[in-house]
């Protein structure tokens, strides 16, 4: 099979989506001797990265090439909206063509599409996004909803919702296919030397995601403050994300807290930091509103940290038993994680052990492996 595979979103400062495209593609490449690979570093009509030549996923293979069609918004427009018989062969004549942002192509003639489905939280909680962003996902998966020949919902939560929205799509066309984690148990987890110094092992609170309102900072924030209130903790708070949307005025949220001298903001963290952090960490907390996935909490357990998490959307079926979950719409709730996470050493070591169990049933191999049936199954061979 010539398989085409969508690794627009594998560039700088890559988030949920960009690195299950990068861990994917180079967990197939590695273990599939079988099959050939064309990577898009443009894929679709909503442009992201005008970098994305430079920085998308690279890999040397002779089975691996790379075509890179639609390098600017007009020229995605005009290529990716509707295919046509000409533009598949530009894109090498795939067998399949593997979507992997929201972007769903439409009218391929010969090629089977595969879509892969993060979440559809844009329906349920439109506050947590921009009307721009709601449209581009809502359309997306709409055009998968009609034309997709598989979609891979990265949890049995995101596949139930997209079902209740969907209805008319078959329901044996959707595989469950988790993610694994980037970082591995054994890794070298170096001291990091980006890091100030005040960030001891063991002595930081830890957050981790993009900066934007479904993951509930604003309330944690609060908790946090009330916690160090009603506490002596002298351990900071370790903020690590990307800028995402609508929270703009978060250093203004934190300073009207009082809670600016505790609370640090690093931005978004490159790999080696943040396997650091997950390592070094007290522990984790990750109260989301709205998850497709939580791959945050499953790369916290891999690195073996006791997690505080919601006990909402997918990430009870991530953290299972080995995570303090909380009502994530309940200040106080999170208040009472807190003095339970920093008081029970019990509980932390508990936790910590459980993770690291919970963590070994997710892998990219096994990712991998499901996603070659699925692609075995559309082509009649499964």
């Amino acid at each position: 099979m010539r398989i085409g595979f969508d690794i627009s979103q594998t560039g700088n400062n890559k988030a949920g989506c960009g690195f299950l495209a990068d861990s994917l593609i180079r967990t197939l490449t590695r273990v599939d001797d079988k099959n050939t690979y064309i990577l898009y570093p443009h894929f679709g009509s909503d442009f992201r990265d005008p970098e994305a030549l430079k920085t998308t996923t690279r890999i040397d293979s002779p089975s691996v090439t790379r075509i890179p069609v639609g390098r600017n918004p007009e020229e995605g427009r005009i290529f990716w909206n509707e295919m046509t018989p000409e533009k598949e062969e530009i894109l090498g004549d795939p067998d399949i063509i593997h979507a992997n942002n929201f972007f769903c192509p439409m009218g391929l003639t010969r090629a089977r599409l595969v879509y892969t489905l993060h979440d559809i939280g844009f329906l349920y909680h439109p506050e947590f996004t921009t009307e721009q962003n709601r449209w581009i996902c809502f359309n997306g998966v709409f055009r998968a909803s009609l034309a997709a020949d598989a979609v891979i919902a990265v949890s049995a939560f995101s596949k139930e919702r997209f079902l209740e929205v969907f209805p008319h799509y078959p329901e044996d066309r959707v595989t469950v296919i988790h993610l694994g984690s980037r970082f591995s148990q054994d890794q070298a987890c170096n001291a990091a030397s980006s890091l100030p110094d005040r960030f001891r092992p063991g002595e930081f609170w830890l957050s981790v995601g993009t900066l934007e309102p479904r993951k509930n900072l604003r309330r944690m924030l609060a908790a946090f403050a009330e916690y160090r209130k009603k506490t002596q903790d002298p351990f900071p708070l370790a903020l690590a994300g990307g800028r995402g949307w609508m929270e703009d005025d978060l250093g203004a949220f934190i300073r009207s807290l009082g809670i600016e001298d505790v609370v640090i903001p690093f931005g978004y963290v490159g790999d080696k930091d943040l396997a650091w952090l997950y390592r070094n960490c007290f522990a984790f907390v990750y109260p989301s509103l709205y998850e497709g996935f939580g791959l945050p909490v499953l790369e916290a357990m891999t690195l073996g940290a006791p997690v505080i998490t919601s006990g909402v959307t997918s990430l009870p079926e991530v953290a299972g038993e080995a995570a303090l979950y909380v009502n994530p719409q309940d200040t106080g709730d999170l208040v009472r994680a807190f003095e339970r996470m920093g008081t029970d050493s019990e509980l932390r070591k508990s936790l910590k052990e459980r993770s690291i169990i919970q963590s070994r049933k997710f892998s990219w191999e096994r990712a991998a492996a499901l996603t070659l049936e699925v692609y075995r199954q559309v082509m009649g061979d499964g």
